[in-house]
């Protein structure tokens, strides 16, 4: 992987999440390059060979902090903050270093257990968030649609040992694709160690996009029936896949207690 100094640009950047104000990115593109990722679009450069890091992030991110009160800054909107480079690079360790000199918290999403090296700053700060984001319920179909990220019962095993440590935990099941994922299952799986569960389907909204690309190449090596079934679902918000998984998931919420957010 070739990573390179982009070009000058804001680090600190406006958040869409509710609640959450500000995200970082810590690198600019991310080496899981998974296939159907939301983020391919707007990619600037080839993520399989290539991605960016920002020059002097310390320097440059600490004068943006400085403009802002101390709150919690998300980490994992673009780019994963774990990506393998991060065990070289650590421009992550480093952000979260400075959250904490200056009273700053982090909301972290990744699907990489190199987040629990950084357990001793994550405890130490105000109500510090760590989720995995997982949609593959075996490591032989995850390796077809995000190959270069790690097995699933890694991350969950990640997420054990966070909320051991006293971190606050959840999860993203993100993307259900229709006839693949098994979301029930991989619910009963991150229960017991996520405080929370994000549950998204697979957005993709035109099918010239580089995602859809992918996932068309993919599904059509393995089995060209089954696009004929996934295609119509994921461009139709309105099939009955959706609403049947919707109820099936509110019924499961209901029966066991469980904190789970639906947007499907």
């Amino acid at each position: 992987m070739k990573v390179s100094v982009s070009t000058k640009r804001p680090i600190l950047s406006p958040c869409g999440l509710k609640d959450i104000e500000y995200q970082v990115d810590t690198y600019v593109g991310c080496e899981h390059y998974c296939y159907y990722c939301y983020a391919l679009p707007q990619a600037e450069t080839d993520w399989s060979e290539e991605i960016l890091i920002h020059k002097d992030i310390v320097d440059q991110l600490s004068l943006e902090l400085d403009k802002i009160p101390p709150q919690t800054i998300y980490m994992g909107y673009h780019t994963d903050p774990y990506q393998p480079c991060e065990a070289e690079y650590r421009q992550t360790r480093k952000v979260l270093e400075l959250f904490l000199k200056k009273g700053f918290s982090a909301s972290i999403l990744t699907k990489s257990d190199l987040v629990v090296r950084d357990i001793d700053i994550l405890k130490e700060m105000n109500d510090a968030a760590v989720s995995v984001s997982v949609a593959f319920n075996d490591n032989k179909t995850r390796r077809l649609f995000e190959a270069n990220t790690m097995d699933t019962e890694k991350r969950i095993e990640a997420l054990h040992k966070l909320k051991e440590s006293g971190v606050r935990t959840g999860a993203l099941l993100c993307p259900i694709i229709p006839y693949i994922t098994d979301a029930i299952q991989l619910i009963d799986m991150l229960e017991t160690y996520a405080g929370v569960v994000w549950i998204y389907g697979l957005s993709i909204n035109d099918r010239s996009c580089q995602n859809w690309l992918n996932i068309q190449r993919i599904l059509n090596s393995q089995s060209p029936n089954l696009i004929e079934q996934i295609e119509p679902v994921i461009f139709s918000k309105d099939h009955s896949y959706w609403a049947e998984l919707r109820e099936s998931l509110e019924m499961l919420k209901k029966n066991r207690k469980l904190n789970l957010n639906i947007h499907i």
